[in-house]
């Protein structure tokens, strides 16, 4: 009898204790898909808009990649970012892929968010492109290389990154800053 005291009070204590918790937090806002407009590839240098973009190394974690986007104002005024750089993903023969933009965090990177961004000669701003290289259904597609424009109008660079995207067909790209968000 005494057991089964215990284990009623035990019951009772645990539904009481599950009335009280605290409602789960909402789910996160669907981030924001965008397609490029192809533009004009320049060479490598800097460009006429005062910009030239460099990629760091492919980093790895857990079948997920990123690359760091720099640009650098090699010009002699000031420059003004607000927004995402323009990304298109060639394949070995720098012909376009039809892959899916996301604007936004991803398992890679946190997203700061737009603002403006001002950037003095010399000075840098700095973008991730992040990944999956998830297989479900398919043959797996990878890029060979990405064109970067600072903004949308100004001429793109080719810069060589392997991409080894998966099924996946989506990059995710961060907001241009002066710091990554950790």
């Amino acid at each position: 009898m005494l057991g089964k005291a215990i284990l009623t009070a035990t019951a009772t204590a645990l539904v009481v204790a599950g009335c009280s918790a605290p409602p789960p937090p909402p789910p996160p806002p669907v981030p924001t898909v965008h397609t490029p407009v192809p533009g004009e590839v320049e060479p490598a240098g800097c460009l006429g808009t005062g910009v030239t973009v460099k990629s760091g190394p492919v980093e790895v974690a857990l079948g997920h990649r990123a690359v760091v986007l720099t640009l650098t104002n090699c010009g002699t005024t000031a420059r003004t970012l607000t927004g995402y750089p323009e990304v298109r993903l060639l394949d070995k023969e720098k012909q376009p892929m039809t892959v899916e933009v996301e604007h936004g965090t991803s398992y890679m990177a946190i997203d700061p968010g737009v603002s403006p961004q001002t950037v003095e000669p010399g000075g840098t701003l700095l973008s991730v492109v992040s990944w999956s290289n998830t297989v479900t259904v398919g043959s797996p597609e990878a890029g060979a290389y990405v064109t970067v424009a600072a903004a949308q109008g100004d001429p793109e660079q080719r810069i060589t990154v392997d991409t080894d995207l998966g099924t996946t067909g989506k990059l995710t790209l961060t907001a241009w800053n002066t710091q990554l968000k950790h």
